[in-house]
């Protein structure tokens, strides 16, 4: 009987897990491999960037957890990875990018560090900070419904089958609808992945600095990260009664983001909408037993490292406009929480409109990219706004 006990007790978390880390992997992973191949990344680096990436998040998780008794979970930064999309068209070679990525990583580390430019970024709005992500997002959305006229027959079921899961099981539509388009595309155009390419490696990169790449990737990026990940998952996490240990967290998850950088990968942080999988009540009754859900999650992210491979061959071999197109549904709920976001705030209304056009032009200004000026031009319209008339 208390075998069977013990059995049920780790149940609840043991599936929990698996569902958050896989729903998740495979709702961003199209995304991940978008932006590392737009950004010039080779075949070996990306599956490089993806197998550090998978593998860190599996520690991280793991030992966090245990550490502290709490579902921690930590994923890449999924809208960040968006935003990456839109950096591929400013032409920088890969290193210089992964340049961009180290200075997200510092200024990652230096948050938990130093909590007062934790409390800076915090202090930038909300509604301009997601009018950022929706502007440069907007575009790959856009894509999804123009590669229709394309490959209707690849593109038109992905869709269907994400609109009826959204309706009867939201946490799996994004997932299933990139099953779907990978599969069509694989079958449609004959793409496969030979034997001898499925093996995950590993590529060291050597990073280079430019000012605009910094200004244009690294900056936006940190603060999309810290904007559209970590605040809302500590607050996630705070609705299900866990209060984050910040700066222990922050340090990790910067030290993490500078090791996974060297291999072509994007920052690391504490997940947000899959953090709820794990810390809710499916995971496991009692609260303080829910921490496994995320232990066990790291466990299922080694097992995806090992297919990283075949994901990246793949990638690389099908259509450009069929991933972005993928990246696009993928990106469906992303946008629509960043709209909402951006718009729930009437006084801000101006500001955060201004900021999403200027990220949605694309506008390249000392070619430094559309983020970065759409984040200052909210900023001048909210400062300009908030003057009192004399």
């Amino acid at each position: 009987m208390s075998k069977i006990g013990s059995f049920a007790d780790h149940r609840a978390p043991l599936l929990a897990g698996t569902v958050a880390s896989i729903t998740g992997t495979a709702a961003s992973l199209g995304i991940a491999l978008s932006a590392l191949t737009g950004l010039g990344a080779t075949k070996t680096q990306t599956t490089s960037a993806v197998v550090a990436s998978t593998v860190l998040f599996g520690l991280l998780s793991i030992l966090l957890s245990h550490r502290y008794k709490m579902p921690i979970s930590v994923v890449w930064s999924t809208p960040g990875a968006a935003l990456l999309i839109s950096s591929g068209a400013m032409g920088f070679p890969f290193s210089t990018a992964v340049g961009a990525f180290l200075v997200s990583g510092l200024l990652l580390l230096l948050t938990g560090l130093w909590p007062a430019l934790g409390r800076a970024v915090a202090s930038i709005p909300k509604p301009i900070a997601s009018a950022m992500l929706a502007g440069v997002i907007f575009n790959f959305c856009v894509a999804s419904f123009k590669t229709v006229a394309t490959f209707p027959l690849i593109v038109l079921p992905a869709l269907l089958v994400w609109l009826v899961l959204y309706k009867l099981a939201t946490v799996w539509a994004t997932p299933a609808a990139m099953l779907i388009i990978f599969s069509l595309t694989a079958i449609n155009l004959g793409i496969t992945v030979p034997a001898d390419q499925l093996a995950p490696t590993i590529e060291l990169v050597t990073p280079t600095f430019d000012l605009a790449a910094i200004l244009g990737i690294g900056i936006p990026l940190y603060l999309v990260t810290m904007a559209s990940q970590n605040i809302p998952g500590i607050a996630i996490m705070k609705s299900f009664g866990y209060e984050i240990p910040f700066r222990p967290v922050m340090i990790s998850t910067g030290l993490a983001t500078l090791i996974n950088n060297f291999f072509g990968g994007i920052p690391l942080n504490l997940a947000a909408i899959t953090a709820a999988l794990n810390a809710n009540e499916h995971a496991h009754k009692n609260p303080a037993r829910r921490w496994l859900a995320s232990v066990w999650g790291g466990y299922v992210y080694f097992v995806i490292a090992a297919l990283a491979g075949a994901a990246a061959v793949f990638v690389i071999q099908a259509p450009r406009d069929l991933i972005l197109a993928a990246a696009g549904i993928a990106l469906i709920g992303t946008i629509v929480s960043s709209l909402s976001s951006a718009m729930e705030d009437t006084t801000l209304r101006i500001p955060a409109m201004i900021t999403f056009l200027v990220g949605a032009s694309g506008v390249s200004v000392f070619d430094i990219g559309s983020a970065f000026w759409a984040l200052i031009a909210g900023l001048l319209v909210w400062a300009w706004l908030s003057l009192k008339s004399p």
